[in-house]
């Protein structure tokens, strides 16, 4: 159950210009949150920040009852938040949100994640790899602008038995869009199952690319949210039903979605 809290910074850390790894002492979230979920953080006072801003949780460590959420600095709040010190207390609502799918035998799965879509992939990359062990097979494909935003490929390289990087200028990895590298990799590597995160063009072409190959897949969404619990209409995306489709909420609702379940609109 989602809870409002209040509880220390333990540490903050620049992982590339504008993108920060902020470290929170809670026992709580480090027990209770599954990855895909996220927290709705007050980011300041004030009118101009009086929303909360959903972030992801990229990591826990259940023995020392902290969490990690990694933000990219994109307006006021983030901004704000980004002044944040060691011993500096922060608000937020969490664990929120459906979480990924879990298998007991994920099987050969990949995660596939651009720009900041990569850091809900690192939580589930972690537990998966915490349950199933050295029999755990699972790639990466990450997306970034540039070499100078492409951070945490020693902390994927880790848990993934390939990291497959792509840029769209060509200064790291492959040159082009990390679903074109998928592409190239999909049927060939055999995947089970694919998880994907990050802008929705990418994500379409990733489900695309998945039923073409007959694999799974979750997506997990990223969207403008007001409340993150459902009260307001901020966050809706279209989901199918039998005759036709419907609104859905993806703060409680996802933000996590089987591809089967979902309407990607251009």
């Amino acid at each position: 159950m989602p809870e409002v809290l209040a509880e220390k910074v333990e540490s903050m850390e620049e992982l590339a210009r504008g993108v920060f790894r902020m470290r929170i002492k809670s026992g709580y979230i480090a027990e209770e949150a599954r990855p895909g979920q996220f927290v709705n953080i007050k980011c300041g006072d004030g009118m101009e920040v009086i929303l909360r801003r959903p972030i992801s949780i990229c990591s826990v460590d259940r023995d020392k009852g902290t969490f990690d959420v990694v933000f990219q600095v994109r307006g006021t709040g983030t901004a704000l938040l980004a002044q944040k010190r060691a011993g500096d207390m922060v608000d937020f609502i969490g664990p929120l949100g459906k979480a990924f799918h879990m298998p007991e035998n994920p099987g050969r799965i990949a995660v596939v994640g651009g720009g900041i879509g990569i850091f809900p992939l690192y939580f589930l990359l972690k537990e998966l790899k915490g349950v199933s062990g050295d029999i755990f097979t699972g790639d990466a494909f990450l997306g970034f602008r540039d070499s100078a935003s492409a951070i945490m490929l020693d902390d994927f390289r880790q848990l993934s038995g390939n990291v497959f990087i792509s840029t769209d200028d060509g200064s790291m990895g492959f040159k082009g869009t990390i679903v074109q590298l998928f592409g190239e990799k999909a049927a060939a590597n055999g995947y089970d199952l694919v998880y994907a995160c990050g802008p929705a063009p990418m994500m379409k072409k990733v489900i695309e690319l998945a039923d073409r190959n007959g694999i799974k897949c979750q997506v997990s969404l990223e969207q403008r949210m007001g409340c993150g619990i459902g009260a307001c209409l901020v966050c809706a995306c279209k989901t199918k039903k039998e005759d036709g489709w419907e609104y859905k909420h993806v703060c409680k609702d996802g933000p996590v979605f089987w591809s089967g379940e979902i309407i990607l609109e251009d």
